[in-house]
This record gives C-alpha cells, sequence and structure tokens, in this order.
C-alpha cells in the first residue's frame, strides 16, 4: 500500500474545493467483477492500494492491465504487489479524502464504471455514508472534454488519445496511479471553467438518473 502526503497545499477547483483524480483497475467489466487497484493524486498527494480480487481476472482484463493472481499472490507484469483486503483498502481512501477536506473526485468516464464499482463495494461495507461525509460528489472528465472540444475535430475522447492530442505525450495507460497522474496535467491543460466543470458533476444518489 502506497499512502503519500506531503506537507503542501492540494489542487483546488475554482469554487475553492479540493480536486482528487481518482481511478479503478478491476477483474473486468462485469457487475460481480472486484476492484484490484485504487489510485488517486491531489497535486503531490497520492494514495495507491491494492487488493486481491476473490474472483478470476478476466482474460481481458488481464491482457490489458497485466494483473495475474497465482497462488494467492498479485502480480502485475509478472511482479508481486503487496495487497490489503477491501474494507481496509476503502478505509484508507476514506482518511485520504478526510484529509483534503471534502474534495470533488474526478475520473474520465467514471459514471458509466468506476463510480457503480466504488458504489458498490461501500455499500458491501457499509460505508457509503462514511464516504459521503468525506466527499463533495464526482466529476466525469469524459463528458467535459466532448464540451470543450467538440468544435476541434477531436476523432476519440479515451483518456490516452485526449493526453496525446493535447500534451502531446504517451504514458503507460491502464495503470490507474500513470492514469491519475496523466489525467491531472491533462485537467489544467484543458482549463475548464468553474461553470463547464460545474456542468458534469453528480453524486452517488445522483446516478440513478441517466447522463447527459
Amino acid at each position: 500500500m502506497d499512502f503519500y502526503i506531503p506537507a503542501q497545499v492540494s489542487d483546488s477547483h475554482p469554487t475553492g474545493c479540493s480536486l482528487v483524480f481518482f481511478d479503478l483497475e478491476t477483474t473486468g467489466l462485469g457487475r460481480g467483477c472486484d476492484i484490484i487497484q485504487l489510485s488517486a493524486v491531489s497535486g503531490g498527494h497520492s494514495c495507491n492500494l491494492y487488493m486481491l480480487p476473490r474472483c478470476r481476472i478476466q482474460s481481458g482484463a488481464a491482457a490489458v492491465t497485466g494483473f495475474s493472481v497465482r497462488r494467492r499472490h498479485l502480480y502485475l507484469h509478472g511482479h508481486a504487489l503487496p495487497t490489503v483486503p477491501l474494507p481496509q483498502a476503502l478505509a484508507a481512501f476514506l482518511a485520504f479524502l478526510r484529509m483534503l477536506g471534502r474534495p470533488l473526485l474526478l475520473g474520465h468516464n467514471i459514471r458509466r464504471f468506476d463510480c457503480p464499482m466504488l458504489a458498490r463495494a461501500l455499500d458491501e461495507w457499509q460505508l457509503r455514508a462514511a464516504f459521503q461525509e468525506v466527499s463533495s460528489g464526482f466529476l466525469d472528465t469524459l463528458p467535459l472534454a466532448r464540451d470543450l472540444l467538440r468544435d476541434r475535430g477531436q476523432q476519440s475522447y479515451k483518456q490516452e488519445s485526449l493526453v496525446k492530442t493535447v500534451l502531446g505525450v504517451s504514458y503507460p495507460a491502464h495503470d490507474a496511479m500513470e492514469d491519475v497522474r496523466a489525467l491531472q496535467e491533462l485537467y489544467y491543460a484543458l482549463q475548464p471553467t468553474a461553470a463547464q466543470a460545474l456542468k458534469h458533476t453528480f453524486t452517488l444518489a445522483s446516478m440513478v438518473a441517466p447522463a447527459k
């Protein structure tokens, strides 16, 4: 488990709310899948957690992420990783958010995938109320990027493609920590206004409504 908070000010939104960029890697795309990696950054603050899944990693997910399980140990591209139980990982994540003062959580395509996965894990361990106390909601950067770049001929709105187009760099995608670091740089390069950003905010409770 990597849980690093240096003594410096975190990034913040024009509204005054701290921003946390987060991402999950999972055993697959279905409802019964497990979280393998949970990563978050806010400025120089970071939180990186690995969990041994309770179900098999689907072949497609393994091919994309490089995760595998052998003899009850988690590996990434053949290297063994330290893991913590899911409830301990969630508690560490909540502690990270609490130290940043009820931040807004940002991620790419999170309304469709990451947030439902996170919500199921929080509900399984009766942590939804605790999560709501330490966070101010979510902002999905996928529809935000579509709004900001709609007149620039952008062909793909996958995060990798956006980072390549906007920042002019490539990075090792599908590692949650690398993804959130890249997304943080991408978000500040896009320079959305507070109004543009707030248009794409939501909460766990509001996810039952269809995304616009």
